[in-house]
């Protein structure tokens, strides 16, 4: 597998049909997915298959496709031998270092696991991996939300006056008979039930609101370019809210914490599973929106 995966990683830089590119990346990702399965790490997994291939695969779609509507192909720029032999040897002692640091761990490699597991009975929960995410390491987690929230509110800014408060992306118009909509019809039925039981599942086995969202993203997204449905304005207050739901929860459990577990983010035993489900709701909301309109782009029309 490791020179499949290197076979592909190396074609995916080198081929010059940007189609041919997104597709090896989007299949890089999914061997990579295999690969974390094999290590036994499913929640790593299916990180790796949501966002790693399927989104960002869906987001290098889109800006391929955009590149081919150009009726003229970009020049290619001539760089430097001596730059591109820097930037080779830079790689390949970063590469080596990286090799280094994981062929030399000493043994047993150093590991916080048996602490996690020890400690996953006050969680409530039966998943040590969502327990780290949803409770040891809460703050962080919260943070990396807000942190989305602040990219979708930088790409909405990134809109010309005139479009200010319009939708965003291009309006694709629908092929009643093409693939596209016939995978559109298809699959979102699916993806939607998914993305659901991925969240709710997360308490006891690998799942969570970040894959669960981002396959309802991605199901989102197909409908979009498939025509069968349109961006919603980013004036639209429904959205806004669909947006600002999840960290809001997430925050608001975080200071009713602190005043029936005397800290930010901490949770009472005997309601720290309910807490956390609660919280996971209207993240996995939040999260589908936020990234389909990441994706959806600037707004650029009425």
């Amino acid at each position: 597998m490791v020179v499949l995966l290197l076979v592909i990683a190396v074609f995916a830089i080198t081929v010059r049909s940007t189609f041919a590119a997104v597709i090896a990346f989007a299949a890089y990702g999914l061997l990579v997915a295999v690969a974390w399965v094999r290590l036994q790490a499913v929640d790593v997994a299916l990180t790796e298959a949501a966002i790693g291939s399927g989104l960002t695969g869906v987001l290098l779609l889109g800006a391929a496709a955009r590149l081919r509507a150009t009726d003229q192909p970009p020049r290619p720029e001539r760089t430097a031998p001596g730059l591109r032999a820097s930037a080779a040897g830079v790689s390949a002692a970063v590469a080596a270092a990286l090799g280094a640091a994981v062929w030399f761990l000493p043994e047993p490699a150093p590991t916080l696991a048996p602490a996690a597991v020890a400690s996953i009975d006050s969680t409530g929960l039966g998943n040590p991996v969502t327990a780290v995410l949803m409770a040891y390491r809460a703050a962080d987690t919260l943070l990396e939300k807000i942190v989305l929230v602040l990219a979708v509110v930088g790409v909405w800014s990134l809109a010309p006056d005139r479009a200010w408060g319009g939708r965003p992306g291009t309006l694709y118009r629908p092929d009643a008979d093409g693939v596209l909509s016939f995978f559109a019809r298809v699959l979102p039925p699916f993806g939607v039930v998914i993305g659901i039981y991925l969240m709710w599942t997360a308490a006891d086995h690998p799942g969570g609101a970040f894959p669960g969202g981002t396959i309802l993203a991605a199901m989102w997204v197909l409908a979009m370019m498939a025509g069968l449905a349109d961006a919603p304005p980013v004036s639209s207050v429904s959205l806004r809210w669909l947006v600002l739901a999840g960290p809001v929860v997430f925050s608001a459990v975080g200071f009713l914490g602190m005043a029936i577990a005397d800290a930010f983010l901490a949770y009472p035993v005997a309601f720290a599973k309910p807490l956390i489900v609660a919280i996971e709701i209207p993240m996995l909301l939040s999260i589908a929106v936020m990234l389909g309109m990441l994706l959806a782009g600037v707004p650029q029309r009425r």
